[in-house]
């Protein structure tokens, strides 16, 4: 038998991966009732799932109206990617001074295992592939987790969660027009041969890209 802390948790793990998915669009208001009917849970597991996710920012309280998805914004998108330049450029280069033959394997190692597994479940048409998306998420985290800074690597996570919100909203119009693939080997490239400027470059461009391409709504190549 599931505990309330099971439920809490279960309804919370859903419900925030549906935020970041899209699946509740920005801006759309969430009723206990229909999270309630479409989880197949209580009001409370929900109730708390949504305190929660509002305390971390992903969902508004409305005051006396309940609560709903947070907003997006091209302001908001704009900050976010800068902030992410700044953040993990310096967290590569932070790696790149402490750099050793087993965090430079497993940075080569995860592109390598990326490259390998399919963008999307459909051949024809963008369909998240939850498994490309936990190799890309272990990639991104592999080029700065050496940097020695637990705390660098919190907030690095907390921007990817961001990102990853606003990359689906524009990936379904974008697929297939853009060799991501090619913008993370340059950031490996410049990795294996010590070359902190060229990586930190790479990375930049690959984040204004992606930027550019979102805010363009997904016209001219994939989001990433």
């Amino acid at each position: 038998m599931e505990t309330s802390t099971t439920l809490i948790g279960s309804a919370y793990e859903r419900l925030r991966a549906d935020v970041l998915s899209g699946h509740w669009a920005p801006g759309q208001k969430l009723g206990i009732e229909t999270l309630r009917e479409h989880y197949k849970t209580g009001a409370t597991p929900v109730r708390e799932a949504l305190n929660r996710l509002s305390a971390e920012g992903w969902v508004l309280y409305l005051e006396q109206r309940g609560f709903a998805v947070a907003p997006v914004s091209e302001e908001a998108l704009r900050e976010l990617a800068q902030t992410r330049i700044w953040v993990e450029t310096m967290a590569i280069r932070k790696s790149m001074q402490r750099k050793d033959a087993a965090w430079e394997e497993t940075v080569v190692l995860a592109l390598h295992r990326l490259s390998k597994m399919a963008r999307s479940l459909s051949a024809e048409r963008y369909d998240e592939n939850p498994a490309w998306e936990k190799l890309h998420r272990a990639f991104h985290m592999a080029l700065v987790e050496h940097c020695g800074s637990r705390w660098l690597l919190a907030f690095c996570e907390q921007l990817y969660d961001q990102a990853y919100r606003y990359r689906q909203l524009a990936v379904k119009r974008a697929y297939k027009q853009r060799n991501e693939l090619a913008e993370h080997r340059a950031v490996v490239d410049a990795i294996v041969a010590a070359d902190a400027d060229a990586a930190c470059a790479a990375l930049e461009a690959h984040y204004t890209r992606t930027t550019r391409i979102i805010l363009d709504g997904g016209k001219n190549g994939q989001s990433n």
